[in-house]
């Protein structure tokens, strides 16, 4: 990574020549030839390092030198995370256990967790992608960096840390939690930038109001936003309210963290991949099949650069389109998540996610951006009931109306009834880092 220029006296992501490394200036063709090469290695790497990916290989047919372009990367097999659990805990790695100095994995809340490692030369990298993804929201050497992403074994908050390092920043490690302290050290410390959850940057929110303190007085600038999905409408609901430019940093711990893709803050539409180092895919959640540019489906990511533990054609399933590259030309951005395949929720026939339900809960007047949706079933019949917040300041008859809008929107935007109920302020479970979205209650009849 180049030497950044150390004015800190704006917040602007343009990728001027002080400002870009050396992989932001690639051409196209530069960036082919780089990816043909770092892939060809990485399925080497994988195929004589890794049993679970020998296998897999052969069960498909191909070997590493069948790919001579990127183009054939799609006759390799998939991985997901399911194989990374069975291979828990250290199946995957394809570097002796010496050489890895740290390890990640996931909470394992619905099994066994997924584990990552790092050898130094990764967990370099993983720095300069980080502070190259921060350097895009705006950030430059000298600024104050508060993270309230967790620490520990979540990839968030050490990902984020010694990325800010790398930059040059002063960074302020306060993980989640201790909200009401949090609020102050923002107010003390003044910070420029801000790495957090957006549902978490919501509850801090209502934590300066509920100090009496207005947060667009405080010396934040931007925020960058990532670990869960998060709508437009959300973002203008905390740019208006904090003053601050809102933007995605995309990442997951199996491919390496936050920083695969970041947010320009120039503009604002979708997310750069940094393709020097991961190769992006759309497919067809239900077939695998890879899709065009433009099209809809899930992502599909292949580290091109990971030594302790490669990943080939690892399924996110978070949903997205690819397009063309604008503020960082060179990398071609993804859409904003607009949700998971397996956040899904088939209800009576029709297929609907949380964000759009977000989007409609953010645009109804007397409601607070915090709800969940209930899933319960009634007789043989699936039901969603829509939880919401209402605002401090709602009147009864503005809760009424509430409940109103919040049903006929989801009737008449995704095509399906749904009961609302609108619900005191602070009363749904706050959270230190996602939000969990989706209640199941069903029970099996």
């Amino acid at each position: 990574m180049s030497e950044a220029a150390t004015d800190s006296g704006t917040i602007d992501g343009a990728c001027g020549a002080d400002w870009c490394d050396d992989a932001e200036r690639l051409s196209a063709d530069a960036l082919h030839a780089l990816q043909v090469t770092r892939l060809r290695a990485t399925l080497h790497h994988a195929y004589e390092h890794v049993p679970f990916y020998r296998a897999a290989f052969d069960r498909a047919g191909v070997r590493p030198d069948d790919c001579r372009s990127m183009a054939d990367l799609a006759r390799f097999p998939f991985t997901v995370k399911d194989d990374l659990r069975a291979q828990y805990p250290f199946g995957m790695f394809a570097v002796p256990k010496d050489r890895v100095r740290r390890l990640h994995a996931s909470s394992g809340t619905t099994g066994l967790p997924t584990v990552v490692g790092y050898t130094q030369r990764d967990l370099d990298d993983w720095a300069d992608l980080v502070a190259r993804s921060i350097r895009a929201a705006g950030g430059r050497p000298g600024h104050t960096v508060h993270i309230a992403y967790g620490y520990g074994l979540f990839t968030g908050g050490l990902g984020a840390h010694y990325g800010a390092e790398r930059l040059g920043c002063t960074v302020v490690p306060a993980s989640g939690g201790m909200t009401s302290r949090q609020v102050q050290l923002i107010q003390d410390f003044r910070p420029e930038i801000i790495m957090v959850t957006p549902s978490y940057l919501l509850t801090l929110l209502d934590e300066f109001e509920r100090q009496g303190v207005d947060p667009r007085s405080t010396s934040l600038k931007v925020g960058i936003f990532g670990a869960e999905p998060w709508t437009q409408e959300m973002r203008r609901e905390i740019e208006e309210r904090f003053a601050i430019d809102a933007v995605d940093i995309y990442g997951l711990s199996e491919v390496m963290g936050p920083g695969v893709a970041q947010e320009c803050v120039e503009t604002k539409d979708g997310l750069h991949i940094w393709e020097d180092h991961f190769y992006p895919e759309v497919v067809d959640p239900i077939t695998g099949e890879v899709l065009p540019e433009g099209a809809h489906g899930e992502l599909v990511l292949t580290s091109l650069t990971r030594e302790a533990m490669p990943v080939i054609r690892y399924r996110t399933r978070d949903l997205t389109r690819l397009l063309p590259g604008t503020a960082r030309p060179a990398f071609r951005r993804m859409e904003k998540i607009t949700g998971r395949s397996d956040d899904l929720i088939i209800l009576r026939g029709v297929n609907l996610f949380p964000a759009q339900i977000e989007e409609i809960v953010l645009r109804t007047p007397g409601v607070a951006p915090h709800f969940q949706l209930r899933l319960t079933r009634e007789g043989r019949l699936d039901h969603l009931t829509v939880r919401a917040e209402a605002r401090p300041d709602a009147t009864a008859d503005d809760r009424v109306a509430a409940v109103g809008l919040i049903a006929r929107g989801v009737k008449d935007g995704i095509g399906v009834s749904v009961s609302v109920e609108i619900v005191e302020p602070e009363t749904l479970e706050r959270s230190v880092g996602k939000f969990k979205r989706i209640v199941d209650a069903r029970r099996d009849g």
